[in-house]
């Protein structure tokens, strides 16, 4: 299959504009009716989920709109129910919060990196399906985006990153390992799929080789299954299937994103 060509600066210019329009409308929404939205973004290292959510937010009101991008827990938190420090982040009434990784790190980085027990991780999983009912059962829009890029892709931003003096900070020892254990990653991904994607809580999964292509169609997305009015449904309409999809991975999708290229 032939690659996809990348979509030009002046289309996504365009294109960002009037969605981040929409989203003010989202938020205007929000704050007249109470409505609590959450979004997760999720993904390998380097896929972009920083990225987007700064395009999410750009012109959003941050009395409105906040971004939760935890450190590792401190002694005391690693002493607590493991989800009690991501459930004082979530939205009040008028609010929409952005997380920034979430309390999927259990079923991903701690997982691969050896940083929980086998136990935890299986707790953790049979745990958040409900949790997240509870959640979404309350009124609270919850959004999981997971966010694919491929090992090419990776590894190019990795050296991107190691090149520029301004963006060393965003390079650890972890995502190094990142590639090394790619397999590790892929397999605690589809071990988290299977287990927390569901009709009432599902994933929703972006290819972000083509950054600037995968912030619209995460913003299409996101926009598409919010109930605001005045919504301008010809810019926000239902998405390519190629770019945008469900778990489990389809077998083109799955060569695309776990391609060792």
């Amino acid at each position: 299959m032939a690659k996809r060509k990348r979509i030009s600066r002046s289309y996504y210019e365009q294109q960002k504009e009037l969605l981040q329009l929409e989203l003010l409308k989202v938020q205007h929404w929000a704050k007249d009716t109470g409505q609590r939205i959450a979004i997760l973004f999720e993904g390998r290292d380097a896929a972009g989920k920083g990225g987007a959510i700064k395009r999410f937010t750009e012109h959003l009101n941050p009395r409105g709109a906040r971004i939760v991008a935890l450190p590792k827990p401190s002694d005391t938190e690693l002493g607590q129910w493991y989800f009690q420090r991501y459930m004082v982040q979530l939205p009040a009434a008028g609010e929409i919060v952005f997380f920034d990784r979430s309390w999927y790190n259990r079923a991903g980085v701690e997982k691969v990196m050896g940083f929980t027990s086998d136990d935890k991780i299986d707790r953790f999983l049979h745990q958040v399906p409900e949790m997240e009912r509870l959640l979404i059962d309350d009124g609270i829009f919850l959004f999981k985006y997971w966010f694919a890029i491929s090992r090419k892709e990776q590894h190019a931003r990795f050296e991107a990153r190691r090149k520029n003096p301004l963006k060393n900070w965003k390079l650890s020892p972890i995502d190094i390992a990142a590639q090394e254990k790619w397999e590790q990653y892929s397999e605690a991904r589809d071990r988290m799929f299977a287990n927390t994607h569901s009709k009432h809580s599902p994933w929703t999964v972006i290819k972000t080789d083509d950054k600037r292509a995968a912030r619209l169609h995460a913003m299409r997305h996101f926009l598409h299954h919010l109930p605001y009015p005045d919504k301008d449904k010809k810019l926000v309409r239902e998405l390519d299937q190629n770019e945008i999809f469900s778990p489990p991975y389809p077998a083109f999708h799955r060569r695309a994103d776990d391609s060792k290229d």
